[in-house]
């Protein structure tokens, strides 16, 4: 487990490999300095719940990973993070498994 480390030092623990490919798309935005929300449900045993922190080029933050080496990115998984952060709800981390039972966001790739 990595963590996101927001603004002010606040701490969210993440997945090291769910965090890899947050990093990928929030630093595209980041770069194109787009502000948006990053959302992401709490799993049950971690007491349920939501969190939803607004991102932008003026707020600090920090991918802190545990793991020493960088996993293989999934492009699909990349691709349906990065959709949907041109929603109104921003990017809403979706699990690997669930991404991948999702549709091309292109039509024609796979």
């Amino acid at each position: 487990m990595g963590y996101l480390v927001y603004g002010d030092g606040t701490e969210y623990e993440i997945d090291d490999r769910a965090l890899a490919h947050l990093k990928i798309v929030i630093g595209s935005k980041l770069r194109r300095q787009e502000g948006f929300f990053v959302s992401w449900e709490h799993r049950p045993e971690d007491g349920s719940g939501r969190v939803s922190v607004w991102v932008s080029p003026a707020i600090p933050l920090q991918f802190r990973f545990v793991g020493s080496k960088p996993p293989q990115l999934n492009r699909h998984w990349l691709e349906i993070l990065a959709d949907s952060s041109f929603g109104p709800r921003g990017l809403h981390l979706v699990s690997e498994a669930d991404a991948d039972k999702m549709p091309p966001v292109r039509p024609g790739t796979a």
